[in-house]
């Protein structure tokens, strides 16, 4: 099989999306098949010869929608190169010009939401669900109308997608996503991040691993562990990953505020060796988010052997707790305070069984292979 996969963006530091897309792009190529990707980047974007996956990057987009004239005449000129096609995302221009184009020229295509029809972000943001709403009537409910299939990486996904839009039709399937265990030098990888922050060295942490914006609810975690950090000597909090918003100033003012700023460690984006020593030092990953579609960072996380502290609303929350990998609480000030209080206080004896656990929850629910196996078989291969 021959896969095209279309998607907005393909930059690293856009978040979850392009990473599960590249990871099972991978895994897939592994099996046999051929996986490409449709972009509408620039085609000078400083990232796309690092791709491990080649990219036809027609871009660049224009205005927030990403509107690209080139993306539909290219689809119209190489469709016949491809057995099956997936659009990644939505609410970005893409998505209607893959459908347009592809049901011009009798071709079937699937869609990847990944998440980005979770209810959260309509309670979240009403103003921005009115705008959603419009181009909802007008594009996206086709796009997912219209469908061979739709894949949700999980069955919280599948079910929560049914509630923002009351104008709501598809063919849903669940397709897990999974990831990739380190293949590299684990002691390598901890001196590396050791020798930049050397701290750190000797010194237990607590992991948030993501992209710094509202919904990771950073700033609960951040007054959840002002209130408890002191019943762990030394206990540190390292916050890393790419600030998007610009919100990382303010968090670290409320830092200040709190009188943890000596004990927050802010890195920004981590990669490579840097960011797997991260993993690696960890006494466990925390992820306090309001909506995580399926969470790639914990399944990283228990790849290294590392228990996952999450709230609810990540959506592999039941996995995680059903093998006892780490710990599931709220996302509030007061159940991510919880998350803290109860990991230092936990027995040895019961974390060295979550330790043991995770390497078993990851093999089970989150290895790439499988998931893309799976994958190829929903597309009827």
């Amino acid at each position: 099989m021959k896969l095209l996969r279309i998607i907005s963006t393909t930059d690293p530091e856009a978040g979850g999306v392009i990473e599960s897309v590249l990871q099972a792009s991978v895994a897939m190529q592994a099996l046999g098949h051929e996986v490409e990707l449709l972009s509408m980047d620039a085609v000078d974007s400083s990232w796309l010869n690092s791709l491990p996956i080649k990219t036809h990057a027609v871009g660049p987009g224009v205005t927030s929608y990403g509107y690209c004239s080139r993306i539909k005449g290219w689809l119209t000129e190489h469709h016949t190169n491809y057995d099956a096609f997936i659009i990644d995302g939505l609410w970005q221009y893409h998505g209607f010009a893959g459908r347009d184009a592809l049901l011009q020229m009798g071709r079937k295509y699937h869609v990847y939401p990944h998440g980005m029809l979770d209810p959260w972000f309509k309670r979240k943001y009403p103003l921005k669900h009115i705008k959603k709403w419009l181009y909802w009537l007008a594009v996206e409910y086709r796009v997912i109308r219209d469908a061979e299939k739709v894949f949700f990486t999980t069955e919280e996904e599948k079910d929560v997608s049914q509630h923002s839009f009351w104008l709501y039709r598809c063919n849903g399937e669940v397709a897990p996503i999974g990831t990739t265990a380190f293949t590299g030098d684990i002691k390598s990888a901890k001196q590396e991040f050791f020798q930049q922050y050397p701290l750190l060295r000797d010194k237990p942490y607590l992991l948030f691993l993501s992209r710094i914006h509202p919904k990771k609810g950073l700033d609960l975690l951040l007054k959840a562990f002002a209130e408890h950090h002191k019943l762990q000597a030394d206990l540190h909090l390292v916050i890393a990953g790419p600030d998007q918003t610009g919100w990382r100033l303010q968090l670290e003012g409320l830092a200040e505020s709190l009188g943890i700023e000596n004990k927050v460690i802010w890195t920004g984006m981590l990669k490579d060796n840097m960011k797997w020593g991260a993993y690696y030092n960890a006494e466990a990953f925390i992820l306090p988010s309001h909506q995580e579609n399926f969470g790639i960072v914990v399944a990283e996380a228990l790849a290294c052997g590392v228990p996952a502290l999450i709230s609810n609303k990540v959506n592999i929350w039941r996995e995680v707790e059903a093998e006892s990998a780490g710990l599931v609480e709220t996302d509030t000030v007061e159940g991510c305070g919880r998350l803290i209080k109860d990991w230092i206080n936990m027995d040895n004896d019961v974390r060295n069984s979550m330790i043991v656990n995770t390497k078993m929850c990851f093999d089970k629910h989150f290895e790439i292979s499988n998931a893309a196996v799976n994958l190829v078989k929903a597309l009827g291969y």
